[in-house]
């Protein structure tokens, strides 16, 4: 009877690469959100591919490829040497739906997140160490300098949250976290997405940040429950609702 580990072959189903969508589908669908949480009407229009690409941390062609395809769903209208505008906002066309869709996933992703990242603030107020402060605070200075670039702090933002459920030292935790790095990305998204919303979510890092660096439990874990509720609180809520069955994040 042969022994050991059966040879790799292409036919093994469940080792073939993950399909994933092309990062211009993924951008499109972000300029969607950027147009629900900035509240824009038809005929508005959207700023330059030059500021989306840098907002958004892609290249121009990438925009570009993203508005050709909300342009072919009729959402977006291209006038040559005018911008982009605004010409539907069916919530049935495909990108928009999709977008809907993961607004109703969004509560379980946020509660999730309340879940875990208050007891791990409140962790890493007590178990941090000298690095883990440094790490905190050079989160904290990214997110600075990205903001006041005009930018919505997206990589400081993810770089401050990383160092804090480090600076807990509970690897449980960090595994869960890892985890759900790609939905939690999304709630930051949509979260810094909207208007203003990106120094309000610094301040809300500094309060934490400072509570970690007191070695204060209960106020880190205070500081970032009113984090929580303040990236729970998304115009795209608003503008639709979840579904009757849908569970929403505790308030």
């Amino acid at each position: 009877m042969a022994t050991g580990t059966p040879p790799l072959t292409d036919a093994a189903p469940a080792l073939r690469p993950v399909a994933r969508a092309p990062l211009h589908e993924a951008i499109a669908e972000r300029l969607l959100s950027h147009v629900v949480q900035s509240d824009l009407k038809v005929g508005d229009r959207l700023p330059g591919e030059r500021d989306l690409a840098r907002r958004l941390g892609v290249s121009r062609t990438t925009v570009r490829q993203a508005i050709v395809v909300l342009q072919t769903q009729g959402i977006l209208e291209v006038r040559h040497g005018g911008g982009t505008f605004l010409r539907d906002l069916d919530p049935t066309s495909g990108p928009l739906a999709r977008v809907v869709e993961r607004r109703h996933r969004l509560p379980a992703v946020l509660e999730a997140r309340r879940a875990l990242e208050i007891p791990i603030a409140a962790l890493a107020a007590e178990r941090r160490t000298e690095a883990d402060l440094a790490a905190i605070a050079s989160g904290l200075d990214l997110m600075r300098r990205e903001v006041a670039n005009g930018d919505i702090g997206l990589e400081g933002d993810g770089a401050f949250h990383r160092a804090v459920t480090e600076a807990a030292h509970n690897p449980v935790l960090a595994e869960l976290m890892d985890r759900l790095q790609e939905a939690v990305a999304e709630t930051r998204g949509e979260s810094l997405s909207q208007q203003g919303r990106p120094p309000r979510s610094l301040a809300d890092h500094e309060a934490i940040a400072a509570a970690v660096v007191a070695g204060d439990p209960d106020a880190a874990a205070d500081a970032m429950r009113a984090h929580l509720d303040h990236v729970a609180d998304l115009r795209l809520f608003e503008i639709y609702p979840p579904a009757q069955d849908a569970q929403e994040v505790p308030r």
